[in-house]
């Protein structure tokens, strides 16, 4: 009896506290319901960062987010946070079976014409690249833009069998139509050809300039969202390879895109100073295999294609270092570190962007204090505002260890190259920025040929006499807006 007047009691009590509440807005509470999903998704990414995180101050910076703005967070987290392409790394595994076939046969039939690392450092480009040194190649130096394109042109029209293009940036200029002239000419002459570009690079390519091509026969695919839903969110990684093929036995890498500005058209940069190489040898089977890897990710496809090796009388060594986000290390990083720890008297290195890790620049300072020649040349002009800001706080951490930043100013700077010694020459596509240490899919030949090297070296010669030494005035004289517009441009330095 006492507990059912109890009872009563209470519910009259909570009937006259609700009729005094205000009523309940729906939008309020739906709000809060998702606020607390975002929180709880945002706790999930967390968890994720926390296992798969590279640095602890990344990591850090990561975690703070997630749990104080998650909506912010977590769809950037998609886009910038990833440290591997999952979505490649699946599509290799998927077509397995096919292409550990086709890689196999191509090292049998390479290794009669492959070297034995001579130093740790030819085994450790080996071990991350997973391509051998060979003999037997021819490597031509292509210097600026009339001389590459003339080159890779007169190898288009000379294609008898199929033609592999993949570029970062192709654009519908001057250029950009002879490229695309040259390869419906070969499509309707009945050569098979294979156009793959990067969605994001070459974003401003018309579709009607793709339905050209593929009106004649011409097999193009974008790299990048085509594949699953998953990838659209990885806009983050590009493949920034440079590479055309031909008939597998003459191929072409290095830091040319097709552009007018290649050919120095552009009045605000006016000359446009670039490196190119053509191949030739069993080092075109090894570019092929990275093409074709490229185009399986692209279509599910594998075309078929010729890997007989053909021996040139030049005889020079090279080995083909791909490396991107699949990779199950940082490769084109490691190789930088490990040239830096390996070198013995000089470093030389062209690259237009200037971005390094912490790894890459204690290697650097290291060798700088071992008494190694490290000269790093750099574009006086910008084509990317942020990362040339970047490069500006990067002064305080060279410049007194001895290590010689050089402003090319006889135009734009472009070129990809590296000098190791006497014994090393680097032609490709990877800069000396996170993107390509980590984000980037790349592409570089390693030659040890005394010649090639020789090539290399005048080249850059040439190049530091159109430069100027920086100095630490260039940063510390500036006003005080632009040391901290720099400031914050560093820490952009993980997406640069």
């Amino acid at each position: 009896m006492a507990f059912a007047t109890i009872w009563r009691l209470d519910v009259r009590t909570i009937r006259r506290i609700g009729e005094g509440m205000p009523p309940i807005e729906w939008n309020t509470l739906l709000a809060a319901v998702g606020l607390a999903c975002l929180h709880g998704l945002g706790l999930l990414h967390i968890l994720h960062v926390l296992m798969r995180g590279r640095t602890a101050q990344g990591t850090i910076a990561w975690i703070v987010c997630m749990a104080v703005v998650p909506w912010v967070a977590i769809p950037f987290y998609w886009i910038a946070g990833r440290r591997r392409f999952t979505g490649y790394v699946r599509a290799r595994r998927t077509g397995d079976c096919e292409l550990r076939k086709v890689s196999e046969d191509m090292h049998q039939r390479l290794r009669h014409f492959e070297l034995k690392p001579t130093d740790a450092f030819a085994k450790a480009a080996e071990i991350l690249g997973g391509l051998p040194f060979t003999r037997g190649n021819s490597i031509e130096l292509l210097i600026d833009g009339e001389r590459t394109f003339r080159a890779i042109f007169d190898a288009i029209e000379s294609a008898e069998q199929y033609v592999l293009v993949n570029f970062f940036i192709v654009k519908n200029d001057r250029v950009g139509q002879r490229f695309k002239e040259a390869l419906i000419r070969r499509a309707k002459a009945g050569v098979r050809v294979f156009f793959l570009f990067d969605e994001i690079g070459s974003h401003k390519l018309s579709r009607r300039y793709l339905n050209e091509l593929r009106s004649a026969g011409v097999e193009c695919h974008s790299f990048g969202v085509n594949r699953h839903w998953w990838s659209r969110l990885q806009i983050n990684f590009r493949n920034h390879r440079k590479i055309v093929v031909t008939d597998g036995k003459t191929a072409f890498i290095g830091g040319l895109n097709v552009g007018d500005e290649y050919l120095g058209r552009d009045l605000r940069f006016g000359h446009w100073r670039d490196t190119h190489l053509r191949l030739q040898g069993p080092c075109v089977q090894a570019i092929q295999l990275v093409f074709l890897e490229d185009w399986n990710w692209a279509t599910d496809e594998r075309p078929t294609l010729s890997w007989d090796c053909h021996a040139r009388t030049e005889d020079q060594a090279v080995a083909i270092l791909p490396t991107g986000p699949a990779d199950p290390a940082d490769s084109w990083q490691l190789t930088v570190a490990e040239a830096c720890s390996t070198a013995r008297e000089r470093i030389w290195i062209a690259s237009p962007y200037f971005v390094p890790d912490q790894g890459v620049l204690t290697a650097l300072q290291a060798a700088a204090i071992r008494g190694v020649d490290i000269r790093i040349l750099i574009p006086e002009k910008a084509d990317h505002l942020l990362v040339w800001l970047a490069a500006f706080t990067f002064y305080e951490e060279t410049l007194p260890y001895g290590i010689r930043l050089l402003r090319y100013h006889g135009g734009f700077l472009h070129q990809k190259a590296m000098l190791v010694d006497d014994r090393y020459a680097f032609v490709g596509t990877a800069n000396l920025d996170n993107r390509s240490f980590r984000l980037n899919f790349e592409i570089t030949a390693i030659s040890t040929d005394r010649d090639f090297v020789q090539k290399v070296t005048h080249m850059l010669e040439a190049d530091f006499q159109q430069a100027r030494d920086a100095e630490m005035i260039d940063f510390d004289g500036r006003s005080l807006p632009f040391r901290l517009a720099a400031r914050m441009a560093r820490l952009c330095a993980p997406v640069l």
